[in-house]
C-alpha cells in the first residue's frame, strides 16, 4: 500500500520548477511584525541584475533542494525576487512560517537569467560560511528566526580566479 506522502513527493519531483513558487508565502507585509527576516546585503559586486533570497529547512537533505519536491512534501520553502536597487542599501524581507531555525540562500543574479552562473553571479548564506566548490552544509547557513522580524547580515561572494569564492575587496 502506497501512502499519500511517498505519492506526493514523486509527482512532485516530476513538476517543473516555476519561478513564483514560494513568493507568495514569502513576501512580507508593510510593517511585517510577524516571524521574518530582514536581511541586509552587503558587498555586491554591482547594481544589475535581481537578488533572489530562499529560506530552506535547516537540515542538509532539504537545504537548496529543488522547490518542487520541498513544497510537494509539505516543508518550509519561500522565496523573495527582487531588482537590484540602483542607489543605497540594500535589504530585503522574507517571511518564515513560524519562529525557529531555518537556511537562507541569496543569489545576486547579474544576468538576471534566474539561475546561478559560475562565473558571473553572486552568492551568499545566511552565517556567512567561507565558500568552496560544494555547497555549504545547512548548519553553517542557519539562522534563528524569533516571532517578530530578525535582523540578518549576507555577505555576497563571486568567483575569484579559478579555485575559490569570496567577497568582493574594496
Amino acid at each position: 500500500m502506497i501512502t499519500m506522502g511517498p505519492l506526493l513527493f514523486l509527482v512532485g519531483a516530476q513538476l517543473p520548477s516555476t519561478p513564483d513558487l514560494g513568493k507568495a508565502e514569502g513576501q512580507c507585509r508593510p510593517g511585517e511584525a510577524g516571524s521574518s527576516l530582514l536581511v541586509e546585503v552587503i558587498g555586491l559586486k554591482d547594481r544589475r541584475g535581481r537578488l533572489k533570497l530562499e529560506l530552506y529547512p535547516a537540515n542538509d537533505r532539504d537545504f537548496l533542494q529543488d522547490d518542487n519536491i520541498l513544497l510537494s512534501a509539505g516543508k518550509t520553502f519561500r522565496r523573495v525576487e527582487v531588482d537590484v536597487p540602483r542607489t543605497g542599501p540594500v535589504e530585503l524581507c522574507i517571511r518564515a512560517p513560524s519562529a525557529g531555525t531555518f537556511a537562507l540562500s541569496l543569489l545576486h543574479d547579474r544576468d538576471a537569467n534566474r539561475k546561478f552562473g559560475l562565473s558571473v553571479d553572486g552568492i551568499g548564506f545566511s552565517g556567512n560560511p567561507k565558500l568552496g566548490w560544494s555547497k555549504p552544509n545547512a548548519a553553517s547557513a542557519s539562522v534563528h528566526v524569533g516571532d517578530g522580524p530578525t535582523r540578518v547580515r549576507i555577505i555576497v561572494n563571486y568567483r575569484k580566479g579559478l579555485f575559490s569564492f569570496g567577497p568582493i575587496e574594496r
